[in-house]
């Protein structure tokens, strides 16, 4: 009887021991049930002739390592296109991958979407569908100069005139007129539909006051925008904050203590880098392209600072949670009608977009095609929503609603000469914005101009 107890217990502490084994070698090998991508198809942008369209895929989690392919699935015929479709084939960068799509049909109505394939199947994302451009070239603009020369000073005055030194960001208020961060005067300039120019703070000296707009100081002003009641906000660049100037004429700090640095807070006790853009959403929410930090701030209409997007890396990085994603150097912000966040990224050579629910996506252009939208610094929406593009290096681009990228001006030249579209030249344009009628402007920064652009 002992002796078959004992065998008993020999035989369950063998069976223990099995169990155990096979237990850490599942952890030694940390197996994971492999799963069917998931995946978000970007938007997709086309081009004027019509045949060719940007668009690409982001992981809903991690990328697997046991990925055979990828790309884009399309069609014109078939609604929910699969593999077996037109197809590309891309490369991952870590989450997220580009593509271009080609030998499309002009004014013809296409169905996208991404695709992965692993050991456990193809997944796809959902379908977008989008129509190619109508195969003609627009004749863009006309531009002209509203106010400035090439002579960089700080004087008052009509048009031509009146001077500039380095015009920065550009913004129009509700009262139609235009309000320019005159950076390297230290000053927020006004300027009428007529191109009157007149300072409203700022004395072309470098410095730190708030109070009264006659008396205040700002250091290289990098860009403005106003809110429903008439305020005007500004990114003081130099100050590392931003600072608010009320229709009664009055300049205080609304974020920002004026040392560089990275901290989430209230009004003062907040920090900033070199804050570049802003925009400003409905609700009165103030975001923030936070430049030395590469991250999207939002101050709600209380001061309150958070951080929305980005991780502080200097890098590009698509993702579909908002503070995972990376920025490097985000510049110029816009905000649409469903209060997607778009972003000019000078070095990644792109125009990022950030979903309400936080999902960070490239819209248009990346490293991989920088030609697209080339250097952007700033991008505005008109009313009906058509994005306009400040590209450094000496264009003005337009994606309209239907998500058509066109070239309204200029042609990649460094310059200066009126002209209709392409003959129009600039000098490295760094601010835009778009009036109630439809005209744009553009802070033409070593022109020392601020340009207008009469669309056709």
């Amino acid at each position: 009887m002992k002796k078959s107890f004992t065998k008993t217990i020999l035989f369950a502490a063998f069976l223990f021991a099995v169990a155990l084994a096979g237990t850490s070698c599942g952890k030694k090998g940390n197996i994971t049930p492999v799963t069917v991508p998931d995946l978000t198809t970007m938007d997709v942008v086309t081009t004027e002739s019509g045949t060719i369209a940007y668009t690409g895929g982001l992981f809903n989690g991690s990328t697997d390592v046991s990925l055979s392919s990828y790309g884009i699935c399309y069609s014109a015929t078939n609604q929910t296109p699969t593999t077996a479709d037109k197809k590309t084939t891309d490369t991952v960068i870590l989450y997220a991958y580009t593509t271009k799509l080609t030998g499309l049909s002009p004014k013809t109505t296409y169905y996208a979407r991404a695709y992965a394939v692993n050991s456990a199947g193809t997944g796809y994302g959902k379908v977008v569908q989008f129509t190619t451009g109508d195969g003609t070239t627009s004749t863009g603009g006309t531009v002209s100069t509203l106010a400035g020369n090439t002579a960089a000073d700080f004087v008052d005055g009509l048009g031509g005139a009146a001077l500039f030194n380095s015009p920065q960001g550009i913004t129009v208020g509700a009262d139609g007129n235009i309000y320019v961060a005159d950076s390297f005067n230290s000053a927020i300039r006004k300027v009428t539909a007529a191109g009157d120019v007149t300072t409203l703070s700022g004395n072309g000296s470098i410095g730190y006051v708030d109070g009264p707009i006659a008396t205040a100081q700002f250091y290289a002003p990098q860009s403005l925008v106003t809110d429903a009641t008439g305020n005007i906000y500004v990114a003081d660049y130099g100050n590392n904050n931003i600072r608010k100037i009320t229709p009664a004429g009055v300049v205080s700090t609304f974020a920002g203590s004026g040392d560089a640095g990275y901290a989430d807070g209230t009004g003062t006790k907040a920090t900033f880098n070199s804050p570049r853009g802003l925009a400003i959403d409905g609700s009165g929410n103030i975001f923030v392209a936070d430049m030395g930090n590469n991250l999207i701030r939002k101050i709600t209409p209380a001061g309150v600072v958070t951080t929305f997007a980005g991780s502080r890396g200097a890098s590009y990085l698509d993702n579909a949670t908002a503070t995972s994603a990376t920025f490097n150097k985000p510049n110029g912000i816009a905000i649409d009608a469903n209060n997607n966040i778009y972003v000019a990224e000078t070095l990644n050579h792109a125009i990022r977009k950030i979903t309400p629910a936080g999902v960070v996506t490239t819209f248009v252009g990346g490293n991989k095609r920088t030609g697209v939208v080339g250097n952007p610094s700033a991008i505005a929406f008109d009313k009906s929503w058509n994005l306009f593009i400040a590209d450094q290096n000496g264009r003005i681009l337009e994606i309209t609603k239907d998500k058509v990228l066109k070239v309204i001006a200029g042609n990649g030249t460094s310059g200066f000469a009126e002209g209709v579209g392409t003959a129009g030249i600039f000098n490295s344009p760094q601010g835009i914005a778009v009036d109630a009628g439809n005209n744009v402007y553009v802070a033409d920064y070593y022109n020392n101009r601020i340009r207008k652009i009469v669309l056709q």
